[in-house]
């Protein structure tokens, strides 16, 4: 009876999650709608921590852009020591690139601030003397289309959105990149369906910090960075008080990149562990729900074809049927083999232990770790 009742519930909640989650399993393409060429002005903010491997590669791309507006660069170093600033300057290209680059050194990070977003505060500051009209806040291992700027702007200027942003296409080549970043993006959009985000009436609100376009007078009119200088999982801290009075867009791109190589399963636990007890508010109950979720949800459903009961085996094969289905688009996203949709159930214990490992770092006060920082630590 156990595992019957166990199954049932499985299959409804893949039943909610397929029909009535805003059907986030069927990947935005990033067919941004493109209106009349835009003429606004753009600056493109850079924080960089020790990128001289990327950071040039960002900086040409942005260069390349084929947008009719005005558009300048800030990249903000943020105290590297391995060449960013020069390899950033280097990537000018064009005689009068140069004078639409710049360059700054970040100072001190205060208490009460994280790392990125300290970068970020200052190169707004010093975007703001140009007074733009958006800001394109980036990372410095984005690629960025040679249209991916003017589809943005068009997007935000016809749909009336103040924060549009592409989750960008992450680096998916080796193994432990196939098994796992496909299932970040599938986690992701589960938790913030693009439609939902895009939708005034609902609530949820999201966004991806790699490639973010924001008008200026609406971030000035929340309060600029400053009102999310403490968070870690900052670009959706960001959607969340734009949505409190404007309109948000989110969406996946197909042809914009991160060049972000993730050569283990290391680096991508990493990743996970250094926010993931921040996107539950660092309460331990809310990591026991998370955790009970994901077993009833992911790790239940082959479990129970083990139970010895008919219909709990029947429920549960249809439940990991109805996954490995939803898990597909994502796949085909990314180009990897179909056969990798079964192992959902394998990727998503992965996950799980990745979310209690994000937690046992904060409590022993290494938690946000990126850098050489740790930026969440407990009380």
């Amino acid at each position: 009876m156990a595992a019957t009742i166990i199954g049932a519930v499985t299959v409804a909640v893949w039943f909610y999650l397929i029909a009535c989650r805003g059907r986030f399993w069927r990947v935005p393409d990033g067919a941004v709608a493109v209106g009349p060429s835009s003429s606004c002005s753009v600056v493109a903010v850079i924080p960089a921590r020790d990128e001289a491997d990327v950071i040039g590669h960002a900086v040409a791309s942005l260069f390349a852009q084929d947008y009719r507006g005005e558009l300048h660069i800030v990249v903000v170093d943020d105290r590297s020591s391995d060449g960013t600033a020069a390899a950033a300057h280097a990537a000018t290209g064009p005689a009068d690139a140069a004078d639409r680059l710049t360059v700054v050194t970040a100072e001190q990070l205060p208490a009460g601030w994280t790392g990125k977003l300290w970068a970020v505060r200052q190169g707004i500051a010093v975007a703001g003397l140009q007074r733009p009209d958006y800001l394109l806040l980036t990372d410095a291992d984005i690629v960025h289309a040679p249209d991916n700027l003017t589809r943005l702007v068009a997007q935000a200027e016809s749909g009336g959105y103040d924060l549009v942003s592409l989750m960008v296409r992450l680096h998916c080549r080796g193994f432990w990149e196939r098994l796992l970043v496909p299932a970040f993006v599938f986690f992701f959009f589960k938790l913030y369906p693009p439609r939902w985000v895009a939708d005034p009436t609902r609530h949820t609100a999201a966004a991806a910090g790699g490639c973010m376009l924001i008008r200026r007078d609406v971030l000035e009119r929340i309060g600029g960075i400053d009102s999310i200088r403490h968070e870690l999982i900052d670009d959706c801290a960001l959607a969340r008080r734009v949505k409190a009075t404007g309109r948000v867009w989110l969406d996946a791109a197909s042809d914009t990149s991160s060049l972000r190589e993730y050569r283990s399963w290391r680096p991508i636990w990493d990743m996970i562990a250094r926010c993931a007890f921040a996107q539950l508010g660092y309460s331990a109950i809310a990591l026991v729900g998370m955790v009970a979720l994901m077993i009833v949800i992911y790790i239940a459903p082959p479990l129970l074809l083990l139970s010895g009961s008919l219909w709990g085996a029947l429920l549960g094969g249809a439940a990991w049927l109805a996954m490995s289905g939803a898990y597909l688009p994502m796949l085909r996203f990314y180009r990897c083999p179909a056969l990798l949709a079964p192992l959902l159930p394998a990727i998503a214990l992965f996950y799980t232990a990745a979310t209690l490992g994000s937690a046992i770092q904060f409590w022993r006060g290494r938690g946000g770790q990126w850098k050489g920082r740790y930026q969440a630590a407990a009380s």
